[in-house]
């Protein structure tokens, strides 16, 4: 692939494209290659002092536009970005690592979710209240909060994205987006859309640089008024109380390290094909990637051996090659992570039975990994691998399966498979968790509730729920003269 094609990302500012105003810029690395592909933009103070400007001056505009107006720029943006689907798949594959498919159907799932907000935003109805004296009127009305801050990580460059700024401006407010450094370009595209589209300037804005300096000026800035981040839950907990100490809103998408429950009575062929492609989707770099596998010992061996299988048929390559089916890790961080992880496992007793390596030289690439029997005093049973490794461990009973999955502090997504509708219902209910699908791989999509509980964070970023934090509600009450 000839990498001259990949841009060098810019800020966007008060709707202008533009370099930093002091110049800098820092270099993107392609994952597969190892080879430096661009030069970004990197904010410093009056970058975002600029920013800040415009996302207040956009806001006094994009608020003032109908929600049925609002609803129809953003559609236009979605079917912008549709359009433009193999340049930003390209793009994404360069600078992440993913296959085109995946990063076609991560697009597709973005495109989806701005015509969802833009619905939504139509749909964001206050209320009367039947007073307690005639003549009174009683109204609940939807405001939107003001301008926001987005703060994204670099797994999904886009969907972590646009759940939020499709929020913001579906409900009227502004908001700056820190998008992620280390794959800056598909995000740029997905802003350009609703730009092009018709968006205000100031309305959405686009930074990168230090994130940790990015974040501490933003966020206690009296501009902004809500906080929106999906990253690491140490990360997340420190801008939480940030937040707080400003009286700012915040919607946390955390870490999580979802478990996987499989009962005797499972289907475990069909059970081991759909989490064998979940686990290994993205390379594993999913915050709700499925990684403790909790296997009931009836059908351990059964479903070790067709997990296993499925995962050896994985073609680990670049992204932009035909048949591939796992990419390159973003990052040499993950690769060293998962050489860590392996390491530890195999002194805690785990047992490798595919994988545990690195491939070649060049690029971030690493085998489609599977432990078994791994005490739960490893480093990879307590901390979210998040990379291409899954870990399977027998149980005898049901309540020994929901003590593993409840014996972490993180409880964003869990999954399960049994035949019975009483087992499916109990599990339901006892797992701790903001999310579990049952018998098949049900979540992410754009009408559906999106976040966790515990240390994953709280709030939603998807479904009706999502639109919420981005409204005040403002009680009017009036009596006739």
């Amino acid at each position: 692939m000839d990498t001259r094609v990949y841009p060098n990302p810019q800020l966007l500012v008060n709707g202008e494209w533009r370099a930093a105003r002091a110049g800098r810029t820092i270099p993107i690395v392609n994952p597969a290659s190892g080879a430096t592909i661009g030069a970004l933009a990197y904010a410093e103070k009056t970058d975002l002092d600029e920013a800040l400007e415009a996302a207040a001056k956009g806001f006094a505009v994009w608020k003032k536009v109908s929600a049925y107006e609002r609803s129809k720029i953003m559609r236009k943006a979605a079917n912008l970005l549709r359009e433009r689907i193999d340049l930003v798949a390209m793009l994404m594959t360069m600078e992440q690592g993913k296959t085109l498919a995946e990063a076609k159907a991560e697009i597709n799932n973005g495109a989806d979710t701005i015509d969802w907000f833009a619905e939504e935003g139509r749909r964001a109805y206050g209320r009367v209240i039947p007073a307690r004296a005639e003549g009174v009127y009683q109204l609940v009305i939807k405001e939107p909060v003001g301008p926001v801050a987005a703060f994204t990580p670099w797994n999904f460059p886009i969907n972590q994205i646009v759940r939020k700024l499709s929020a913001a401006l579906a409900a009227g407010c502004s908001i700056i987006v820190k998008a992620p450094e280390e794959t800056p370009a598909s995000p740029a595209e997905l802003i350009r859309a609703f730009v092009d589209a018709g968006v205000p300037p100031g309305a959405v804005g686009l930074v990168y640089g230090d994130p940790a300096a990015i974040s501490s000026y933003l966020i206690p800035h009296p501009v902004i008024r809500k906080i929106s981040f999906t990253g690491s839950t140490v990360v997340g907990k420190q801008l939480a109380a940030l937040a707080g100490l400003h009286m700012k809103r915040a919607t946390m998408e955390l870490g999580g390290h979802a478990p996987v429950i499989v009962f005797d009575d499972a289907d475990v062929a069909v059970a081991a094909k759909v989490m064998a492609a979940s686990k290994f989707r993205n390379a594993g770099q999913v915050c709700i990637s499925p990684t403790r596998f909790l296997v009931q010992e009836g059908v351990y061996d059964a479903f070790v051996e067709a997990f296993v299988a499925n995962t050896k048929r994985l073609k680990v390559g670049d992204g932009l090659e035909n048949g591939t089916t796992m990419g390159a890790l973003a990052n040499p961080r993950r690769t060293t992570a998962m050489d860590v992880n392996l390491e530890d496992a195999t002194k805690h007793g785990g047992k490798v039975k595919t994988g545990g390596h690195r491939i070649g030289e060049k690029g971030n690439f690493y085998e489609p990994t599977v432990v078994t029997e791994l005490a739960n005093d490893a480093k990879a049973m307590n901390e979210e691998p998040f990379g291409p490794m899954a870990i399977i461990n027998p149980f005898k009973s049901f309540d020994d399966a929901v003590a593993e999955a409840n014996r972490l502090p993180f409880g964003l997504a869990a999954y399960a498979w049994t035949k019975s509708a009483k087992t499916a219902n109990a599990i339901a209910s006892q797992v701790e968790t903001g999310m579990i699908s049952i018998n098949h791989v049900g979540l992410g999509i754009p009408e559906v509730p999106f976040g966790g509980v515990k240390d994953s964070g709280y709030g939603s970023e998807g479904g009706s729920e999502a639109i919420e934090p981005y409204l005040n509600p403002k009680f009017v009450t009036q009596a006739g003269l």
